[in-house]
C-alpha cells in the first residue's frame, strides 16, 4: 500500500486515513494518532479519546479545560 507518512514503514497492512480532502498513510494507530490527533490546550498531551471541547479549543478532559478557566464543562459520566 505505501509507507507509513509517521515513520516511515513500508508495511504491506497500511491504511489510508481520508481527512479534510487529505489522504493520508499509517502503518499503526499509534503513528495516526501522533500525526492527526488533537493536542490539548492546557497540559500539550495528544487526545486520542472524546476529550472535550469547548469554544472551538481541545482539552484532553474536563479537569484541563476547568484549569485552562473554562466553565460550566465536565467529563461524560
Amino acid at each position: 500500500m505505501g509507507s507509513c507518512e509517521v515513520c516511515g514503514n513500508d508495511y504491506e497492512m497500511s491504511f489510508e486515513v481520508h481527512a479534510q480532502g487529505n489522504v493520508h498513510i499509517f502503518d499503526s494507530f499509534e503513528c495516526a494518532i501522533h500525526a492527526m490527533a488533537p493536542v490539548c490546550e492546557h497540559c500539550g498531551v495528544k487526545i486520542s479519546g472524546h476529550g472535550a471541547q469547548t469554544d472551538g479549543q481541545f482539552f484532553c478532559g474536563a479537569h484541563c479545560a476547568r484549569a485552562a478557566g473554562r466553565q460550566g464543562i465536565r467529563d461524560h459520566a
